[in-house]
C-alpha cells in the first residue's frame, strides 16, 4: 500500500506498457522495483526461491524482452 502511494507513477506507467500482466505480476515487479533479490521476494509472495525465478521468466516472456535486455533494467528505468 505504502508503495502504491510512493510509485503510482511506475504502477500506472507499467499497466499502460504492458496490460496483459496479473496482479501478481505487477507485484513482483513491484518487489523488484524496491531492489529485493529472488530470495528475499519468495516469502513475500508465498513461493520459493525457484517459483520467484519461474515467475521472471514468465514477465519477461509477457513483455516480450529480447534475451540480452534485463527485467530489472527496464522495471528501474520507468
Amino acid at each position: 500500500m505504502n508503495f502504491e502511494r510512493a510509485h503510482e507513477q511506475f504502477l500506472n506507467k507499467i499497466k499502460e506498457m504492458h496490460p496483459e500482466l496479473t496482479s501478481k505480476d505487477l507485484r513482483l515487479c513491484a518487489y523488484l522495483r524496491m531492489n529485493l533479490s529472488s530470495k528475499e521476494i519468495a516469502p513475500l509472495l508465498g513461493i520459493s526461491v525457484r517459483g520467484v525465478e519461474n515467475h521472471r521468466y514468465r514477465v519477461r516472456k509477457k513483455m516480450k524482452l529480447e534475451h540480452d535486455e534485463k527485467l530489472i533494467d527496464l522495471i528501474l528505468e520507468l
